[in-house]
This record gives structure tokens, sequence and C-alpha cells, in this order.
């Protein structure tokens, strides 16, 4: 190779070139990759096949960390950065395809191998057909880089004379080369964005044409004074759009509902069934209020939400199939449920069975379930952290043991039973906030679901304990509203609240994480009182 031939391979230009024609052949390897998931399936996709393998390898400290910085969008985050990284990989491999034209086209090959592998080894795989995506999208991807780094070569001198005025590489070829894949790639990523709509519409229509029954067993109203008039306090119900969202779904499952089947069986299941989602509606309903707890809700975190569920009484289910808890001489102590994304989730037979409105929900504040929020049927147990009791998209409930199972989260360091703690919070005044002199309203919710609350308590700075004015109570299942007017002086003051549950039991103070069973300890805010 020549000096001449040196630079045009090296020069800035030829690096810039080589740059872009990578992150056209990431293009074109994403779009048709996509393209093809909208044929078999969406979660088959490269992005979120390896998002989701990344979660399922995802150390517990790493994946709360994530939750407690970015909360829901963490997911988002998840997918823009896998895509930062394929950006600067297609970056690097388009530079190397100057003078390692072939190597570089392998790598993309390389990393379709990954996404297939990746997509083929998720829990809820469709089987080989889920590698199709990935490996569609590499051959594609490797094509489009070797033919625009071959534009990119120098063109061999056809006499001695025109070696003097250095090779030249073909300009128009190139420009016409990286056009047509920037539009063909375009093409590509908008027929997947389309096929992956339609995939879903018939879930969209089943949802549409669903007609609640009106429950057998309706909740009582809510009682008066159970929603404090107190600007800045959670409202007593959660609107469905600013419910909570935890879970490790990259793309939300959308499930027909005139499809989907539930399949009850394992140990102890004498007569195992298997339930449409007509088949549930035709059996009596129970509406019911019950507040749901993450448990990677830090103190004070924003993971509780309140609603009305509307459902089927999930101990009556398992009785008619046989199952007896183990306080009755049942062989299960654990319910094994599983979703359609492939989660699995634990819950104690003893808890789902000990006369607690245990649900599996079909509606949600009045409509059917939202896709979000796990339609067509999710389970709902008050008193247990979600990922022990909640969960979505559900179409299987295996009985058996402790012993014999480990669920999705215990594997990675969770613990096999969460109750949910007894916690309180301060909604306002919001941290950091800067009130006037004078009368200030300190107020929040408390909880302590199964249990109920019996007291709320706030402290300014080192002060004594002030008893709260507690709402009314909608139920023990549901979360309680709490206010106490505060003289606020001026300086910088720490508010602290704490509650005590109907056992008696005081909120600990003793601060502890999430992992593996849920965070302790009093809310705190600090204030500056102007």
């Amino acid at each position: 190779m020549t000096e001449i031939e040196k630079e045009r391979r090296t020069g800035p230009a030829a690096v810039a070139l080589g740059a872009l024609s990578g992150v056209l052949a990431g293009f074109a390897a994403l779009a048709f990759a996509e393209a093809v998931a909208g044929l078999v399936r969406p979660q088959a996709g490269p992005v979120v096949a390896v998002g989701g393998a990344a979660i399922d390898r995802t150390p517990a400290a790493v994946k709360d960390w994530a939750i407690r910085h970015f909360g829901t969008d963490d997911k988002l985050v998840l997918q823009l950065g896998i895509l930062a990284l394929l950006t600067l990989f297609a970056l690097l491999l388009g530079i190397s395809a100057l003078r390692f034209r072939r190597t570089a086209a392998l790598g993309v090959l390389l990393f379709g191998v990954v996404g297939a592998a990746a997509a083929t080894s998720r829990p809820d795989s469709g089987g080989a057909a889920d590698a199709l995506p990935s490996v569609v999208g590499a051959v594609v991807g490797a094509a489009v880089l070797h033919v625009l780094a071959g534009r990119l070569a120098p063109a061999r001198p056809a006499a001695p004379a025109a070696a003097s005025d250095g090779p030249g590489w073909d300009r128009r070829g190139f420009v016409i080369t990286a056009t047509a894949a920037a539009l063909a790639s375009a093409g590509a990523g908008a027929l997947g964005r389309s096929l992956g709509g339609a995939a879903g519409r018939d879930a969209v229509a089943s949802r549409r044409d669903v007609r609640l029954p009106a429950p057998g067993s309706p909740a009582a109203a809510v009682p008066r004074g159970a929603a404090l008039r107190v600007p800045g306090i959670s409202p007593f119900t959660t609107p469905n759009g600013s419910f909570y969202r935890v879970d490790t779904a990259l793309v939300v499952p959308k499930v027909d509902a005139t499809s989907w089947r539930l399949r009850i069986h394992g140990k102890g299941v004498t007569r195992p069934r298997t339930l449409t989602y007509d088949d549930l509606l035709r059996r009596e309903l129970i509406e019911r209020d019950i507040t749901l707890t993450c448990v990677s809700n830090e103190v004070g975190g924003p993971y509780v939400g309140n609603a009305r569920w509307v459902g089927v009484r999930l101990a009556d289910l398992l009785a008619e199939c046989g199952v007896r808890p183990p306080s009755k001489g049942g062989p299960a102590d654990q319910l094994v449920a599983r979703s359609v994304d492939g989660m699995t989730i634990g819950s104690p037979v003893e808890d789902v069975m000990d006369g607690r409105d245990a649900l599996l929900a079909v509606g949600m504040n009045g409509e059917p379930l939202p896709f979000a929020h796990g339609f067509p049927v999710r389970m709902v147990v008050p008193g247990l952290y979600g990922f022990v009791s909640a969960c979505k998209w559900i179409e299987d409930i295996e009985l058996t043991t402790f012993d014999a199972y480990d669920p999705y989260w215990v594997k990675r360091g969770w613990a096999r039973k969460a109750p949910v703690k007894t916690q309180s919070r301060i909604d306002t005044p919001k941290p950091f906030a800067r009130p006037k002199t004078g009368t200030v309203m300190v107020a929040g919710v408390a909880w302590a679901q199964h249990r109920g609350i019996d007291k709320v308590e706030v402290r300014v700075d080192d002060g004594p304990w002030q008893e709260a004015r507690l709402a009314a109570e909608d139920s023990r299942d549901t979360w309680r509203q709490w206010s106490i007017p505060w003289e606020a002086t001026k300086g910088g003051h720490t508010l602290t609240v704490r509650a005590t549950d109907r056992t008696g039991r005081l909120q600990t103070d003793r601060r502890t994480r999430t992992v593996p069973d849920g965070a302790s300890g009093w809310h705190s805010v600090v204030v500056t009182v102007d």
C-alpha cells in the first residue's frame, strides 16, 4: 500500500466516511431486525431481547439503584444505553472496515449471534423463530457495511501516469449506496412499527369490547373524610395513569382476552382447570379498595398507590381445584404465578387463602385493567409486596413448595416472603420547600396493608412527637391520609413522621435498603421557613 493509499484510508475524511458507513450499517441491521420482529413477535427484536437478558443478569443492588435514580423511566434508560453502545460499536466497525472490510462485516454478524442467543434464551422465547430478527438484521448490516466500505476503497490506477494524482474512491457509488441503504432502512423500520402495532390490534379490540359485569360484592363507598382537602397530599384513589409501574417488561405485553387462558395445576391440585376470560367474568366478582406497594420503594418513595379493583376471589377458585392451605393439611406452601412474558412470582398459599381479599383482578378504577397494569388478568394480594404477589399478565398458576422452586426475584437475592412493612410518608411540604412563617399544614399518607394504621406522629427537629389527625379509614387494606398544623418559625427545620399499625407495632426507625424484603426507617423532609 502506497503512502497516498494509506492517507486515503486513514485521513480525517476517510475516517468520517467510514464511521458514517458503520452507522448506516447499524441502522440497517436494527431496522430490518425490527421488521422481521414485527412478523415474529415484538419481544424478539434485538434491542428488547438484549435488554431483557441484561435485566435478568443485573444484580439486585444495581437494579434497585436504577429504579431509585430513574424511576419508571429505567427501561427507557436501558434501551437508550443499548442503542448508544451499538452506535459506538458501529462507528468503530465502520472505521475498521476501511482496512479490514471482511473482518468488520464479521463483527456485525457476531452482534447478530449475540442478539439471537439473547432472544432464544428468554423465559418467554418462542423458540428458534425468535432468532430470526437478529440473524436477518445482522446479515443485512454486514452486507451494507461490506458494500459501503468497498465504495471507499482506493481505486487502482489504470496507468503509471495516473498514480501521481493518487488513487480515488467511488464517490458517486458511495452516495447512491448510502442513500439507498438509508431509505431502505427507514422503510423497514416503518414496516416493523406497523407490523408490531398490528400484532396488538386484536388485544386492543378485545379490551375495548370488554363490559365488566356489576360486582356481586361491591366495595362500600369511600367514607366521608377519607380524602383530606390538603393541597399537595396524594389523592386517596390513585388514577390509572399515575399508578406506579415497576416490572421487567421492555415491551408491554398486549394479550388478546378472547384467546387468553389461565391454567391451574400442581401439587395438591386434585381438579386442574384451564379458564378463559369469559369464565372469570361469569363468576361472582368482588370489588375492593386495595393499596399496592413495590418492594423497591425507598422510605418516602413514590411506588405505592391505591385503586379500586374488581376481580374473582382467588381462594375460592383454588378451593374448587382441591387446593388446601398448609394449615389445613395442604401439601403446597407456595403458589407460583407465571406471566406471558416469563416472569415468575411466588406467593405463600397460606396468605392467599387466609380470608383476605386476594384477587384475580380484571378491573381497575372502573375500567378493564390497562395493558401496563396487567390486562387481561393480574393478581392482587393485600398485605404483600408486589414481587411476591402482584403477577401481571398472568397465564399460569402452579402449586408447589418453597423448597422445590425459587421464582424470578428469589433467584436474584430477594426474600421468599415479604409482608408489607408499616410505613408513612410526608407529601407536603416537599423536601427543600420554603414555606412562610405561621401555620403550615404538614400532611401525607401511611400504610400497613392487612393490618391497618392506628396512629401517625410528627416531630419537628428534635422536639416531642405530636399525634397527627387521621383521615377516616376506608379499610385496613388501604392507606390512610393524615395531617397536622405546624406553627412554623424562621430557619431550617427537619420534619419527621412515623406510624403505628393496628397491631400496636411502631414503625421502626432502623434504616434499611429495599433488598431483600423492603426498606424501613422514618421519612424526613428538610425545609427552610422564610
